[in-house]
């Protein structure tokens, strides 16, 4: 087990880093892959990131014609208004195609059951907000701030409104489960959500994202990742026995290659448009799309003679781990072979029993008791069936119309023919032109402008600005 830090998990998921103000280290993730360095301009790409520094982003994101994006969008915005468990199969079918850009964040909302979750907390969020916290906790997630992406635009100026906001979004966490506290892994993680969305739903898709996806990832102790780097290990031999053995005749723990995959959703691993397909399938079918993400890159790596050539021992094959060839991970690959591979939740499970039964023979019984992991959207939704109004949608961009309503319409109608009427008996009244400049200025000064009231705009919005 790598060294902890207070700080509920392992320092950098078990790797060793040097942090200064000019340079950073890390072992574990590619320096150039989703941003772990200062930006040396100021151009970005389609995601935010600085376009030298990620240079995966424009090289695997499959291009999709505007019509085809546009069709996606109207079905997800039906979708999304009639939002119900029975329609699972289609919601699988078209998060495995992608979500649409401008609807991920509203998507991931009501996937995780983070929309209903908010519903059922009204106000909580503001009260965790405005709480100062533990200084405990507060000073270390600020210490972790400026390592999140700072590739991106949103989080490149250290203390600007990304950073700002993601402190606040830990520093409630820290709050709602105090006896978890912080862990190091939640930060990427919370960073992708704040990317898509406004604070408060960040926080409350991050809460399921934690109790919910992944329980007990985040604890003292590290024991939930343990069991799963274990299930990983034991499934590879039935997916791939060639890397299995190799595994094994080199005593590589799991815990040592897939710590930083699972307990980050590979935002720290994969190019940023591999990223978004895989949190579209996570968040919609559960844990099993990391087991089968991790298992494809375990394979493609070290499932074949040719590729073992080049790790003949431990050290060489955790270089070769830290180092994932751009083709495996490539969006239209990666996202075929998960889809191919056939793991599912009932394999996880059996192989979790097992490992569970063999950990309590060997260390006891778990000292961090995680509910039970609910495998997607649907398990959520049926565990906890929402109601009607914790669905409807909430629009906070109120906007009052400069047009005239029906009635307004009317009614200058009639005023229009009282008037011909009034003219019709008073037609040899005449106005002095100074009157009449002065009646038409004051008539002018009397019409109020009907007002815009604009608020910040949440993700049920975002997506149709």
């Amino acid at each position: 087990m790598a060294k902890t830090e207070q700080r509920n998990g392992l320092d950098m998921w078990g790797s060793k880093e040097k942090v200064t103000d000019n340079e950073k280290e890390s072992y574990g993730s590619d320096p150039v892959v989703n941003g772990s360095a200062i930006p040396g301009e100021k151009q970005v790409d389609r995601y935010g990131f600085a376009v030298d520094a990620h240079q995966y982003s424009r090289d695997s994101a499959e291009e999709i014609p505007i019509e085809v994006i546009r069709q996606r969008e109207a079905k997800w915005l039906e979708m999304l208004k009639s939002w119900e468990a029975k329609k699972h199969k289609k919601v699988k079918e078209r998060c495995q195609k992608g979500i649409p850009p401008s609807l991920r964040g509203r998507a991931w909302l009501y996937l995780t059951g983070g929309k209903v979750k908010r519903e059922q907390n009204k106000g909580k969020f503001q009260q965790l907000d405005n709480h100062p916290g533990d200084p405990k906790w507060v000073d270390i997630i600020e210490r972790d701030l400026h390592r999140q992406f700072p590739f991106h635009e949103m989080f490149a100026a250290r203390g600007g409104h990304g950073q700002q906001d993601l402190l606040r979004i830990l520093k409630a966490y820290t709050l709602y489960r105090p006896e978890e506290g912080y862990c190091q892994a939640q930060a990427p993680v919370a960073a992708v959500l704040l990317m898509h969305m406004p604070a408060e739903d960040a926080f409350w898709v991050l809460v399921q994202i934690c109790e919910k996806y992944l329980p007990g990832y985040y604890s003292s102790g590290l024991e939930a990742i343990q069991l799963d780097g274990e299930i990983l290990y034991a499934l590879l031999r039935h997916v791939s026995p060639v890397a299995h053995r190799h595994l094994k005749k080199h005593k590589l723990d799991p815990i040592l290659y897939m710590t930083e995959w699972f307990m980050c959703a590979f935002s720290r691993t994969l190019p940023w448009a591999s990223v978004l397909r895989v949190w579209d399938m996570f968040l919609c079918e559960g844990v099993k799309i990391l087991f089968r993400v991790g298992l494809v890159l375990l394979k493609c790596m070290l499932g074949s003679q040719e590729n073992l050539r080049a790790c003949q021992g431990l050290y060489e094959t955790m270089e070769l781990l830290r180092a994932i060839k751009p083709q495996y991970m490539q969006e239209g690959f990666l996202v075929q072979k998960i889809i191919e591979l056939s793991v599912s939740e009932k394999d996880i499970e059996k192989e979790h029993h097992t490992q569970l039964r063999r950990w309590k023979e060997s260390h006891g019984d778990l000292h961090c008791k995680s509910p039970p992991r609910m495998h997607g959207a649907k398990a959520i939704m049926t565990a906890e069936p929402p109601t009607w109004q914790e669905l409807r949608q909430r629009p906070t961009i109120i906007v009052d119309s400069l047009l005239p309503s029906k009635t307004d319409v009317i009614q200058a109608e009639d005023a229009k023919e009282n008037g011909k009427t009034q003219e019709e008996k008073h037609k040899k009244m005449v106005l002095p032109p100074q009157e009449t400049g002065s009646a038409a200025v004051q008539e002018h000064d009397s019409q109020e402008c009907s007002p815009l009231h604009f608020n910040f705009p949440t993700s049920e919005t975002q997506a149709l600005i």
